[in-house]
């Protein structure tokens, strides 16, 4: 039978996996402690030599390091695919997978409702000053730090989507039942969207900025995404509007965000990834119209076991039919 490798374990989906690849493939599991060793155990005659396909979490970072290049091109030349689990894969050189014929996928559905209830709550929480509100009752403070003309509704606002995936279009879901006004910014405009969606496009990016109250950003990170909301394009928004990231750190300057909350152009924040996790920056801690999370968007049992039936199908599914399904926009021939 084939070899498929667990690299980063499971959690929620152990029956699932056996039952997938019962009869079909050999499952084994990464325990090396260290990348030296798992390069060793990549070698011929290694415990993971022969190994066709890989399932992997970002978890096994910790323990091998991200697969880079390096990593890469110490695979078995068997490795044909890498079930990633998770929508952003930004730990993995898919240039150089796709070099080695390596096919990569992700798990993107699976953590849309997740993420997006996510960025709700941040984008709530930072109009209406809910996080430093909850902060001064702990304290034992009740609300005296608290300005009303500070805080905001959310019904009647604008909330500008910077990139209309399957996560920003359930944030719009969401939104628009307050109601919301929706706008979009994408490279192209998304077929199946909404009407009550207005997409604003490459030419119309300028004035997308402009009418945003709150602007929320689901961009992938990718080299020439790193730092894109930068200083030129949060100035380019009214001052007060609300900024929310659950998206990757890195995708924002967090050197002008910062600038921009110290000297009011931004009226909040809403983060839930940083740019060097688990680092957080501690100049973030001392803005009250701050709401910081430790990266929670998909930190639910719900969602993370949906995750990992996705990523084990689109593995099963290579070795069953020779593709699976979700493969990443970079390797879509």
């Amino acid at each position: 039978m084939a070899r498929v490798l667990i690299c980063g374990d499971l959690a929620w989906a152990h029956k699932e996996c056996e039952d997938l690849f019962r009869g079909l493939a050999d499952v084994v599991r990464m325990d090396s402690p260290n990348r030296e060793e798992f390069f060793a155990g990549l070698q011929p005659g290694g415990k993971y030599d022969g190994i066709v396909g890989i399932y992997r979490h970002n978890i096994s970072a910790d323990y091998i390091g991200i697969f880079d290049e390096q990593l890469v091109a110490k695979l078995p030349q068997s490795v044909k695919w890498i079930a990633h689990n998770g929508a952003g894969y930004d730990q993995i050189d898919v240039h150089a997978c796709k070099e080695r014929g390596i096919i990569v996928s992700n798990t993107p559905g699976a953590v849309d409702d997740a993420t997006a209830t996510t960025a709700l709550y941040l984008m709530i929480s930072a109009l209406r000053l809910f996080a430093h509100a909850e902060q001064d009752l702990r304290a034992g403070k009740w609300k005296s730090s608290h300005r009303s003309g500070a805080a905001h509704d959310v019904t009647g606002h604008t909330l500008a989507i910077l990139g209309m995936g399957g996560i920003g279009f359930r944030l719009a879901e969401l939104a628009h039942a307050f109601p919301m006004r929706i706008i979009y910014h994408n490279r192209r405009k998304v077929a199946d969207a909404p009407e009550w969606c207005e997409y604003y496009g490459p030419d119309r990016l300028d004035e997308f900025l402009a009418e945003a109250d709150v602007l929320s950003v689901h961009i992938p990170l990718r080299a020439d995404t790193e730092g894109y909301v930068g200083e030129t394009v949060i100035r380019k928004l009214k001052k007060g509007t609300v900024l929310v990231n659950t998206a990757r750190g890195k995708v924002i300057d967090e050197a002008a965000l910062i600038r921009a909350l110290e000297d009011g152009h931004l009226g909040a924040v809403g983060l839930d990834v940083y740019p060097n996790e688990p680092e957080v920056n501690l100049r973030l801690l001392e803005f009250p119209n701050a709401t910081l999370l430790p990266h929670m968007g998909t930190e639910t049992c719900d969602s993370q076991k949906k995750m990992e039936i996705r990523a084990l199908t689109n593995l099963r599914d290579y070795l069953t039919v020779g593709k699976g399904s979700d493969i990443i926009p970079e390797h879509v021939q």
